[in-house]
């Protein structure tokens, strides 16, 4: 079983330089992979590139935690959303509308699919990277101009006017540009961000195998009449060999109960509505899109204490339990927070409520009987835990069964 398309990193050089209209002529010479990787690693650690000085990417998305937050560091002060994790983004297409999946039926249409970021507003790595780079709630600079006055000034200076040419602060543009690309393709890196060497890898290989419990999730997990997980985190490799990322990159509207810890939600009149705003405005006349937020892949979902977009439920056991108790149980998850007491769907105003997904294991009504007890939430938490990569877990633990 091969790896997902990673050859791909060696065309980024030259693919990459697309997203601000660069060619590589506007270099003094072309980059390649090697030293590209090696200046966008430097950067990623870098906490002078941001405006207090104190901020880097690994700040956030720290390799100890898969390259996603730190304990306690997934809701930073003043943003919307959680922290993803930067692992097994490799393939994740550019966001469209109408998405025709070449791995199975490609007559159906899955509808929004792809680009990062939760509501998928940058088509790359290369696009996403700007963003917190220049957003008030992360890095903190004001423009570009300020980030390649930064670069300028660092320890990696050289080795960046050697990469890009003896001229390269000379042009903002071009600088910052060089900058994302860097970024860009060390986060193209498969030892540091598609490593496939959790358990559940293994077994696909044949190396090991799951426990009674853990296989037992795993069946629940794929089952349409039940966990339905795989529907939008599919388990199994692609028809050419490929290793399932445990995401179909589409972007679906869960109803999530509202985050009353979010500074924004004190004002009952804000919503985070995902693909529609506020944070992205192309797609601000598409109300069939409002609440839509991108599946993210559930690899190393174990080692988060913040699920969904806006951070909700708090551990993997909560997040679980939320898909089979939203629509039996609608009580337990939708409070206010000034009489515990809520409407369903309170994070998204009801013009937009049939936008909510109501398949397996939604679409029961209160009182019914959930489509998973609590014995199948054991065991697809279980099952959940053997996506960790190995190196994320205490060394006693990281051979196989």
């Amino acid at each position: 079983m091969r790896l997902p398309r990673y050859i791909a990193t060696a065309l980024l050089c030259c693919l990459a330089l697309r997203a601000g209209g660069e060619t590589p002529a506007a270099y003094a010479q072309q980059p390649d992979v090697a030293q590209l990787t090696a200046l966008g690693r430097a950067m990623f650690f870098d906490r002078s590139l941001s405006a207090n000085g104190k901020v880097s990417c690994a700040t956030c998305h720290d390799p100890r935690h898969a390259y996603g937050p730190p304990p306690g560091q997934a809701m930073p002060r003043g943003t919307l959303r959680a922290v993803p994790s930067l692992r097994y983004l490799q393939t994740v297409p550019p966001f469209t509308e109408h998405f025709f999946d070449s791995d199975g039926d490609d007559s159906i249409d899955a509808g929004p699919t792809g680009g990062h970021t939760w509501d998928g507003r940058a088509d790359s790595v290369h696009d996403q990277a700007r963003l917190p780079m220049l957003s008030r709630h992360e890095m903190g600079n004001p423009d570009a101009a300020q980030v390649v006055r930064k670069l300028a000034r660092t320890g990696y200076a050289a080795q960046f006017r050697r990469v890009f040419g003896a001229d390269v602060f000379d042009d903002t543009s071009r600088a910052f540009d060089g900058a994302l690309l860097a970024l860009e393709v060390f986060q193209q890196s498969p030892a540091d961000f598609f490593p496939y060497s959790s358990r559940y890898d293994a077994v696909l290989r044949g190396q090991a195998t799951l426990t009674l419990q853990e296989a037992r999730g795993l069946s629940l997990f794929n089952d349409a009449d039940k966990g339905n997980c795989a529907s939008c985190h599919r388990s199994e490799p692609t028809p050419d060999g490929a290793f399932p990322l445990f995401t179909d990159f589409g972007h679906i509207a869960l109803g999530l109960p509202r985050n009353h810890a979010i500074a924004a939600n004190a004002d009952p009149r804000f919503f985070d509505l995902g693909v529609c705003g506020p944070q992205r405005a192309d797609m601000v006349d598409h109300p069939e899109y409002c609440g839509r937020f991108r599946a993210p892949s559930l690899r190393n979902a174990a080692l988060r204490d913040r699920f969904f977009h806006n951070g909700v439920a708090r551990t993997l056991d909560a997040a679980v339990r939320f898909y089979v108790e939203r629509d039996t149980h609608p009580e337990r998850w939708y409070k206010t927070r000034q009489n515990g007491k809520g409407m369903k769907y309170n994070d998204l105003p009801a013009a937009y409520h049939a936008n909510v997904n109501t398949e397996p294991p939604f679409g029961s009504q209160p009182g019914d009987t959930p489509r998973l007890d609590e014995r199948d939430i054991r065991d697809i938490v279980a099952f959940l835990k053997t996506l960790t990569d190995a190196d994320q877990l205490p060394a006693q633990t990281k051979g196989g069964r």
